[in-house]
């Protein structure tokens, strides 16, 4: 399989700006820090172990910063850390990985092969062994092949381990014009596990999502169909302290406004929290976060938790080269924000989403 670490394109520098840098000098603080574009891959790290998924974020900082970058470490180590170094999160990654998936091909294809057999065998009699050995086979490959597919498939969806996990990372990220996600397949029989820092400036694709759904205002109610249809299995659940919820909610009203909060706090006030008093204890209760914009909340708050809720997603289609649409760069929309994709964030919002 060709080597996907190939797609992270490195900026050069054209003989046009050449001639202007001669002419002009820049300041001393940016002569390290090239021109990005939306969709090009800063930095990519791989995982130190296939079975035991880690990565050194303090070596990620120091690259980041030879870049250009100058992230302070509670803005990207602290909620990284917080995000994939949970062991659960790394028994996830394993099990769901590329990797884990190639070495369980041939197993599933013995057991579905068994079953079949010993199924057929009861209820078939053939005199040729071989004849039913086919059919069981090419049955077998059928399966298997479908199986495989689906799972495929579903890693093209918003992961709830990973990418809703990445969202409270992308919304500090985002401030430094990078996003972050995490991405693995499998190549020469390896699996190969990385974390990506993809820049991406928010500020054109959160004005056309924010106008996408302004436009839309007067069918307001479809649309918030649409998100509940379509977002309803994004559920975070969550125990906290039941004294934070009946005592720190009023005060982080009084501090920060709807549209400012985090999207995944811990305050019963938020849209779409709700508490199953079936299962508080003394100190804890579950607390359910929906991650569908709630209807109250302006257009560009709307879109902009929208924009955090699949980046991580996003990302991880886009260093992957899964993004689906117009390859040819004549065929592709005039507002695609990102040179390097078929769709930019706010279009694969749009046609996931809103359509």
């Amino acid at each position: 399989m060709e080597d996907k670490t190939q797609g992270c394109p490195v900026t050069e520098e054209s003989e046009v700006d050449v001639q202007i840098r001669q002419t002009k000098p820049e300041p001393q603080a940016n002569n390290n820090r090239p021109s990005w574009s939306n969709g090009q891959c800063v930095l990519s790290v791989s995982s130190c172990s296939s079975l035991n998924p880690r990565f050194d974020l303090s070596q990620c900082r120091a690259k980041l910063e030879n870049t250009g970058f100058q992230i302070p470490v509670a803005d990207m180590e602290d909620p990284l850390r917080t995000a994939l170094e949970v062991p659960s999160v790394r028994r996830y990654m394993v099990f769901n990985s590329a990797c884990f998936h190639f070495m369980m091909a041939p197993v599933l294809y013995v057991v579905v092969w068994c079953a079949v057999f010993s199924t057929l065998h009861l209820y078939i009699t053939v005199s040729d062994y071989w004849v039913l050995c086919l059919c069981v086979s090419l049955v077998s490959i059928f399966l298997t092949t479908a199986i495989i597919f689906i799972l495929h498939q579903s890693n093209k969806q918003i992961n709830m381990n990973l990418d809703v996990r990445l969202i409270q990372v992308n919304e500090r990220m985002v401030k430094h014009k990078l996003l972050v996600a995490v991405a693995d397949w499998v190549q020469s029989c390896n699996g190969n596990m990385q974390l990506y820092f993809v820049y991406w400036d928010m500020t054109r694709c959160l004005r056309a999502l924010t106008e996408a759904l302004e436009e839309r205002s007067f069918v307001a109610n479809n649309i918030q169909k649409k998100l509940k249809r379509k977002m309803a299995h994004l559920v975070l659940v969550t125990e906290v302290p039941a004294v934070d919820l009946e005592v720190g909610g009023s005060d982080v009203e009084q501090q920060a406004s709807e549209e400012q909060r985090p999207l995944l706090t811990h305050d019963d006030q938020d849209a779409g929290c709700s508490t199953s008093s079936s299962q508080r204890d003394d100190t804890n209760v579950t607390v359910n976060y929906s991650l569908i914009p709630d209807p109250s909340l302006p257009a560009q708050a709307k879109a902009n938790q929208l924009l955090m809720t699949y980046s991580a997603a996003y990302v991880k289609l886009l260093v992957s080269e899964r993004l689906s649409g117009p390859s040819h760069h004549r065929l592709r929309s005039r507002r695609n924000h990102c040179t390097l994709a078929p769709l930019c964030l706010c279009q694969f919002i749009k046609k996931k989403i809103l359509q």
